[in-house]
């Protein structure tokens, strides 16, 4: 069973990229290769407690169990060890990853307070997108009453896109709501 979006990719997008940028093969035509989902838990570093709760929050957005990241290396300023507990990353392909984006884009997006659409400056210059959110209520998985701090997180969309022109185009047709 294709997922919603992976049917607007394949009826609307791949046409439509194919004819702006005048592809000669298939295989040339931009498509979203993974959705790497990152929460730095810097503050958790101490409460074990409030860490698993992050992790079990991230989990239920992305519908899979995030890895937790460790540090690298000890800096004393920010007292932090290295090998201690700083944050939760997942890493999403496939219908998984389609299903995500479409939530996203219909569901979560459209919660935000004054939204006018997510800025179109945050690519890397390589067709990937960068997109931070403020708070993980915007979700429908995570129930209001049961969270105890609001946090953020930063999204990555990584595509085969050669350039960002490309990879604009393609969350645009997979319907990622940029500003004008």
């Amino acid at each position: 069973m294709a997922t919603r979006i992976k049917e607007k990719y394949l009826a609307e997008a791949v046409p439509a990229l194919q004819q702006k940028f005048g592809y000669k093969n298939v295989m040339q035509i931009p498509r979203l290769e993974k959705v790497i989902i990152n929460m730095g838990l810097g503050d958790c570093k101490d409460n074990a407690k409030a860490l698993e709760v992050a992790v079990s929050e991230l989990g239920q957005i992305a519908g899979q169990k995030p890895l937790v990241t460790k540090a690298k290396k000890s800096v004393a300023n920010f007292k932090l060890r290295q090998g201690m507990n700083v944050g939760a990353k997942v890493t999403l392909r496939g219908a998984r990853m389609e299903e995500f984006i479409d939530k996203l884009v219909n569901i979560a997006l459209p919660r935000v307070r004054d939204f006018r659409g997510v800025s179109g400056k945050a690519f890397d210059g390589r067709g990937n997108y960068a997109l931070g959110i403020k708070e993980q209520l915007i979700f429908p998985e995570i129930d209001y009453d049961k969270v105890e701090k609001i946090r953020g997180m930063e999204m990555i969309f990584v595509t085969t896109a050669k350039t960002d022109e490309e990879a604009k185009e393609l969350l645009r047709l997979l319907g990622m709501p940029f500003e004008h």
